[in-house]
């Protein structure tokens, strides 16, 4: 019985740590240059970005945002954006967008990236 106690306190142990191992980083890409923003989304794979509308400043805007399609799931691609930074109205990044399979007009190429 202590065993079993003893393996369990073990297992929620590596739990924690491997929950904490899952968190995202969160970033205001206003408060950084847009060479920046495209290093820090890099150098994490998956960030989510923050930042204030231009058109509602009451509002606050963010999405996940990933250095490849790797971070994205089996039904999406990674797609390219734009988010403001210090020194860019429009800096370029790349989130995932989910493909529409249903619709016949569109046909996706998936990028081996």
């Amino acid at each position: 019985m202590k065993i079993l106690v003893k393996a369990l306190l073990i297992a929620g142990c590596l739990g924690l740590l491997a929950a904490d191992a899952w968190a995202i980083s969160r970033y205001d890409p206003t408060r950084m240059s847009c060479d920046r923003v495209q290093a820090v989304v890099e150098r994490n794979g998956a960030v989510i970005l923050r930042y204030r509308s231009p058109r509602n400043p009451s509002l606050t805007l963010y999405d996940r945002y990933v250095a490849s399609g790797r971070f994205c799931n089996f039904d999406e691609v990674r797609a390219g954006s734009y988010v403001p930074s210090a020194d860019l109205k429009s800096c370029p990044v790349y989130k995932c967008q989910r493909v529409d399979f249903d619709d016949r007009r569109r046909r996706l190429i998936f990028p081996f990236d």
